[in-house]
């Protein structure tokens, strides 16, 4: 079976840097290529980094290349935007469907990406409306396989510290085990597991739109194969 060609957007964030590590390491990849704003420091013989202007079309395209699969790990915070919406959606939106519209010109078969849990389209929340807008921007493209990730709070070790991030994991792993049923779908979830369950996702590339919340990522990562989700 020949082998896969990967590439990474949003590459040094929580999930991203995971999901390089973990495709670096399975042998069903012969090459991750990351895409970056500027030098990206970890070298390994599968690795290819190219630093890219997401704002130039011919040169996102250009980077993006060839390949099977497409990763969109990016996203960013009001802190980071100083609260400018504009360019919050700059980068939560248009990157990533920019990469799903050049990824299907370009001939890729797979794009994966990570959302939010409750994230809809016509939702109050100002992020959640964003991420619910991403979700069918990526579907109206038509790439033949299509896997949406939306996992609740997220565990980790980020590399920039977010002091009230790390306030609410604590009491999110404190009171998991009390969210059951209906509400099971926001127990927080390692970044890791988010990672893992997204190359299981890209290596299986099942044609469709698919949608993952807490218990099909927790499945997902611990198999490896899709284990029999239908298509919504």
């Amino acid at each position: 079976m020949p082998l896969q060609t990967a590439v990474i957007i949003g590459a040094t964030g929580l999930i991203g840097s995971y999901a390089v590590s973990e495709l670096l390491n399975d042998d069903a990849f012969g090459e991750v290529i990351v895409l970056v704003r500027r030098e990206f420091g970890l070298k390994h013989a599968k690795l290819k980094a190219r630093v890219v202007d997401f704002n130039d079309m011919e040169d996102y395209k250009n980077k993006l290349g060839t390949g099977t699969a497409i990763f969109s790990c990016i996203g960013t915070t009001q802190k980071k935007v100083k609260g400018d919406r504009a360019a919050y959606r700059k980068i939560d939106f248009d990157i990533t469907v920019n990469a799903a519209k050049l990824g299907k010109d370009l001939g890729f078969n797979t794009f994966l990406f990570v959302s939010a849990i409750g994230a809809n389209a016509k939702a109050g929340n100002f992020y959640l409306k964003l991420k619910g807008e991403v979700e069918d921007a990526v579907a109206a493209v038509g790439l033949n396989s299509v896997h949406i990730f939306q996992p609740s709070m997220l565990l980790g070790n980020r590399n920039e510290k977010r002091f009230g991030e790390s306030v609410m994991q604590g009491v999110m792993k404190g009171i998991s085990f009390s969210l059951a049923g209906k509400l099971r779908k926001y127990r927080p979830v390692e970044a890791l597991t988010v990672a893992k369950a997204m190359v299981v996702a890209a290596k299986n590339n099942i044609a469709g739109k698919h949608v993952y919340v807490y218990d099909e990522i927790i499945a997902l990562a611990k198999s490896n194969k899709l284990p029999g989700y239908s298509p919504v």
